[in-house]
């Protein structure tokens, strides 16, 4: 809990307004929360914090680099990504996280951490399907590339072998034309 510290926002003492805050995330932050994906990230986020009498407003902004591996080849590379986060934080009885964008906080409370908010955003930038830029343009020279390449369906050249009754009844077809 100690690396979380820094990602807590004491906004009991904040003036009503616009605040800034940025942060640094690495691969360390993400092990934090067991997510083993990135060999590498140096990400930076860019959080404006808006104070107001009865809510705050909170918008993420991230972006950089994290070493990931190519789904077809498995080889790692360096994918840039970036990411937008709006989340709106109101007051009330009990604190409850159900809606994505709006956040309840209990009445008293001081502070918000928002690691995991930037987790989140930066995990879901990440596209679904991580293709090595070396792939789509043909610079990159693998034996996985190879192997796929060579069982690919449109480089086999199959023999077409029919059984001989069916070139029978294919002829009556074509006779009826």
């Amino acid at each position: 809990m100690k690396m979380l510290k820094e990602y807590e926002i004491s906004f009991f003492g904040l003036k009503e307004g616009l605040h800034r805050f940025e942060y640094e995330v690495d691969k360390e932050f993400f092990e934090f929360f067991k997510y083993d994906e990135f060999r590498k990230a140096k990400l930076f986020i860019d959080l404006e914090f808006r104070k107001k009498s009865n809510m705050l407003e909170l918008h993420f902004a991230g972006s950089g680099n994290v070493r990931v591996s190519c789904d077809l080849s498995n080889e790692p590379f360096d994918l840039p990504i970036e990411g937008q986060l709006d989340l709106v934080v109101k007051f009330g009885e009990h604190y409850d996280d159900d809606n994505d964008e709006v956040l309840i906080l209990p009445h008293g409370e001081h502070q918000l951490n928002v690691a995991q908010y930037i987790y989140e955003m930066m995990v879901l930038a990440v596209p679904s399907k991580k293709v090595h830029p070396g792939i789509e343009d043909g610079t990159l020279k693998s034996d996985i590339l190879e192997k796929l390449d060579e069982l690919s369906p449109e480089n086999k050249k199959e023999i077409e072998e029919t059984d001989p009754r069916w070139d029978e009844l294919k002829k009556l077809l074509i006779d009826k034309k």
